[in-house]
């Protein structure tokens, strides 16, 4: 299912071009603004390099910006744009768009089925972040 809807409405917010990572990154900083590389890194399980490197492209893009930390100025937080706030809110749009129509192709039986699973489809994603 991520994979269907990932690149559903990319197109219709102008972040076409956004590879994967990117896109991933962009929605965790719009998700939690002012989080740490380090932070990110961890909560993606991704190499601090890639995503040093996936926040620059990004910052290059006008998409996020990168301030000091006031407690640590070595550090960074990342902050999104408006463009990419906006551009996230078309995504999002597009896709509860795109998933609406899936489920209305369902049989009533399937939607009901999908609708109990829902509870232990959460439960599983947060037991996959625990094992980060």
């Amino acid at each position: 299912m991520a994979r269907a809807l990932r690149f559903s409405g990319v197109a219709e917010a102008g972040l076409y071009a956004l590879p994967p990572s990117e896109l991933e990154v962009l929605r965790y900083v719009v998700q939690e603004p002012g989080v740490g590389l380090t932070a990110l890194a961890r909560a993606l399980g991704m190499q601090a390099s890639n995503v040093s490197a996936t926040v620059r492209s990004l910052v290059g893009r006008d998409l996020v910006t990168r301030e000091p930390d006031p407690a640590d100025r070595r550090s960074v937080r990342l902050k999104p744009t408006v463009h990419a706030l906006h551009g996230m809110a078309l995504i999002e749009e597009a896709w509860a768009e795109s998933f609406a129509a899936a489920l209305a192709d369902l049989s009533p039986s399937q939607r009901e089925s999908f609708t109990a699973a829902i509870p232990a489809m959460v439960a599983l994603a947060e037991a996959l972040k625990s094992r980060r």
